[in-house]
């Protein structure tokens, strides 16, 4: 058993992201923001970009795309965030999240792909209501902290992975 002990203490003090490192955190906290936006309790909207958020939660480079990207605001009530939809469940319409799971990728050349899979529109009649929606978080560590490097989103339609940061790059360029 000691042997098991080590060889786990070994991989995460060499995984290339801290020594205990939770690289769900950043993640977590994103997703409970999310899943509270999208649950029937009537609460606030939680801004998962919000300066406190942007702070801590994401990497510089992610933030200085959020940031040349936020000078382009799309159509909404505050006239501030670049996105016309949710990152996450990746448009303008979600139920509550159903069936929630997040699992974590070993770390690849520093950077650690936490999974989260959930259905955005089981309270929907449509016929693709029970699908899953597949979310790909990157997260890296910087300043000895797990951060989000991306959020990548999967569309369905056409299998394609689609990068935030890919999409805040266009939209800093007026596209």
């Amino acid at each position: 058993m000691k042997t098991i002990a080590v060889v786990i203490a070994s991989l995460i003090a060499f995984s290339g992201i801290g020594h205990a490192a939770d690289v769900t955190a950043p993640v977590k906290e994103i997703m409970d923001a999310t899943k509270s936006n999208w649950a029937d309790n009537n609460s606030d909207w939680t801004d998962i970009f919000d300066a406190s958020r942007l702070d801590h939660l994401y990497s510089k480079d992610f933030v200085a795309r959020y940031q040349a990207a936020a000078q382009f605001p799309a159509v909404d009530d505050d006239g501030i965030s670049p996105f016309d939809y949710d990152v996450i469940v990746n448009g303008q319409d979600a139920c509550p999240l159903q069936d929630l799971t997040m699992a974590a990728a070993p770390v690849v050349n520093g950077t650690a792909e936490v999974t989260v899979r959930f259905q955005k529109s089981a309270c929907s009649a449509a016929p693709d209501a029970k699908d899953y929606t597949t979310v790909r978080f990157e997260v890296v560590e910087e300043d000895g902290k797990p951060v989000i490097d991306d959020i990548v989103t999967e569309n369905i339609e056409t299998q394609a992975r689609d990068s935030l940061k890919a999409t805040m790059a266009l939209i800093a360029k007026g596209q």
